[in-house]
């Protein structure tokens, strides 16, 4: 017997995926545990492996299009099995809510109902769910050139929701010039990836009250002691690394600072977890780097280049990036000297890290040269208050001027 396989909810705050790549076309055999097809959702793209055993009968989204989860992505079952009656039934199911007419939403068996909605379908229009025609509008879709998947070939809902919005052409004023075919803009539908990211940071910044506190750190010794360190046991510790187990460090002292703000109450952690902005081609991802306060340096830049290189891939778990209890966000490495960052809820803080900088200092009363770097404390003033993100600070400048002072 034919069963549906879902869209599946793959990560906790997922409404909806992108069938990014599938792995098996229609009428291929399937086995439980095999790669059935990559799913996009708001934080990566995972492999979605198939608990169902039989032959691929269906697709129900197609590669690059949306469904919602718990929509049909699949029906196996055994070859030449007709697969009408599930579609029916899901169709009448998912248009039932969406009706506006009095002929969708009809008691069955209501003659006149039906004699309405036979008449307004076959007078010539296109069979479409007064829905669907709206959403079409909105997109600036064609209905003449969609499948529908309601009964009948009837479009419903789902056959619009997935359609890419046609890209409409602005036209040029004669005095301007004309930019390659005429069309001087191109308009890209957002990735799961990048709405989460309006979603959360919008909520972020215009829900938690931000401010920020900045230090000039002297970072001599910090870069001495890393270069000596990589040259003696042959390895290839960043400064970030370094970062991350010295700000750890300072975390432990300042616990108020390694906290989640949670609406009604603060929890403040007795471990400490950070998170780790990686840039990514569609926008940011945080992977959290777990009890960072209890991993060596050796440790630490294994996992930092390995959750970095899985994050650029899109192979990253849902639970690695969860449970951050502070934020680091570096953008040194691309020459930016000083920054502020929105916090990444449900931490109070964040740091924002910028470039190393060569210049003058004043040591021992002569001018001689050195090597500074700007660090932003962004706080959440709901949780955070000045002296306690000012102390944070001062701690933390402490450990990276002075990183012998860790060994006491």
């Amino acid at each position: 017997m034919a069963e549906i396989v879902r869209m599946p909810k793959l990560s906790d705050t997922m409404t909806e995926g992108v069938v990014a790549r599938w792995h098996k076309k229609v009428g291929d055999p399937v086995k439980s545990g095999d790669l059935l097809a990559e799913i996009e959702t708001d934080k990566a793209t995972m492999e979605f492996e198939s608990f169902q055993e039989g032959v691929l009968l269906y697709r129900g989204v197609e590669e690059g299009q949306t469904a919602p989860v718990d929509s049909i992505l699949a029906i196996l079952g055994q070859a030449g099995e007709d697969i009408t009656p599930i579609l029916n039934q899901e169709n009448a199911a998912s248009s039932q809510p969406e009706a506006s007419a009095p002929t969708e939403h009809a008691a069955a068996g209501s003659a006149p109902a039906a004699a309405t909605s036979v008449a307004e379908e076959n007078d010539g229009r296109i069979k479409a769910s007064p829905l669907a025609r709206k959403i079409a509008r909105e997109k600036g879709l064609d209905l003449s050139a969609l499948q529908g998947s309601g009964e009948g070939g009837r479009i419903v809902r789902r056959d619009v929701e997935g359609q890419v919005p046609i890209v409409k052409t602005v036209p040029t004023p004669a005095v301007a010039p004309v930019v390659g075919s005429g069309q001087d803009y191109t308009d890209v539908p957002l990735s799961q990836m990048r709405k989460a990211i309006a979603r959360r940071l919008s909520e972020s910044k215009f829900t938690a009250p931000h401010f920020y506190l900045t230090v000039d750190v002297d970072v001599e010794r910090l870069v001495e002691a890393r270069e000596r360190l990589n040259k003696a046991h042959d390895l290839k510790i960043s400064l970030n690394d370094i970062l991350i187990r010295i700000t750890a460090a300072a975390l432990e002292q300042h616990p108020k600072v390694n906290a989640s703000w949670l609406g009604d109450k603060i929890r403040y952690h007795h471990r400490v977890h950070i998170g780790v902005a990686v840039a990514v081609e569609e926008g940011l991802v945080v992977p959290v780097i777990t009890d960072a306060h209890r991993r060596n340096l050796r440790e630490i830049s294994q996992l930092v280049r390995d959750l970095a290189a899985r994050a650029r891939d899109k192979k990253l778990q849902p639970q690695e990036m969860e449970g951050n209890t502070f934020t680091l966000s570096n953008l040194g490495m691309f020459g930016i000297d000083q920054f502020t960052a929105i916090i990444n809820p449900p931490d109070v803080a964040i740091l924002a890290v910028g470039a190393v900088r060569e210049e003058p200092v004043v040591r021992g009363g002569s001018v001689v040269p050195g090597r500074r770097m700007r660090l932003t404390l962004s706080c959440d003033h709901r949780a955070v208050d000045g002296a306690t993100g000012a102390a944070f600070l001062r701690t933390l400048r402490q450990f990276l001027e002075e990183p012998l002072s860790l060994l006491l």
